[in-house]
């Protein structure tokens, strides 16, 4: 027997000091169930809002009262009505009056979904221009080496030296044998003895 579809709200606030009153007076009417969860939007963890979404069913509706109440961003809003779509699950901002049981809500989320594409596309356009600009001025880009070049070379003559295995160095200067392998090859130096 078919279960019959249910309206799911989700209510986020970053801090036990918020208040959800402007959330629940806005969503309690129109929704079946309320799930409130007190987390940062940028958390990497969200159990509550997790846990909702793997139990929706098609022909339920996932409501939120504004989009950066349960999403990072409007990429990520996009990317989850998306794949809620996919399992027939309807999605359901009121702040925006976005309904996507509706023709004109899939229409708008299909904009949105098109302005979110330019965001990301400006975006990765404007990082990769940046980092063209700093690596002419002589910058380097990236993770900071974990070992700089004269602490690799002196390892490396510890090891020709003692004859201590590179596992060893390595544990001595605090970084992985890994590390320290990456650093031999960058300077044309042998690995040593394991």
């Amino acid at each position: 027997m078919a279960s019959t579809p249910r309206r799911h709200a989700y209510l986020r606030v970053s801090t036990t000091d918020q208040n959800t009153d402007r959330q629940i007076n806005g969503l309690q009417e129109v929704c079946d169930e309320l799930h409130i969860e007190r987390v940062s939007a940028v958390a990497k963890a969200r159990p509550v809002f997790d846990k909702l979404i793997a139990s929706l069913r098609p022909g339920d509706t996932l409501v939120v009262f504004d989009l950066d109440r349960a999403f990072r961003s409007t990429v990520d809003a996009i990317l989850i009505a998306d794949s809620l779509r996919v399992r027939g699950v309807y999605f359901q901002i009121i702040g925006l009056s976005l309904d996507t049981g509706t023709a004109e809500g899939e229409l708008f989320l299909t904009i949105l979904a098109g302005f979110a594409q330019y965001e990301r596309r400006i975006i990765a356009r404007r990082t990769r221009e940046g980092m063209e600009a700093a690596r002419r001025r002589g910058m380097i880009i990236g993770r900071p080496r974990a070992l700089r070049d004269d602490a690799i070379l002196e390892a490396h003559h510890w090891m020709v030296e003692t004859e201590y295995p590179i596992r060893y160095v390595a544990a001595l200067l605090d970084v992985s044998r890994s590390t320290l392998q990456r650093g031999f090859t960058r300077l044309g130096l042998s690995k040593g003895q394991d």
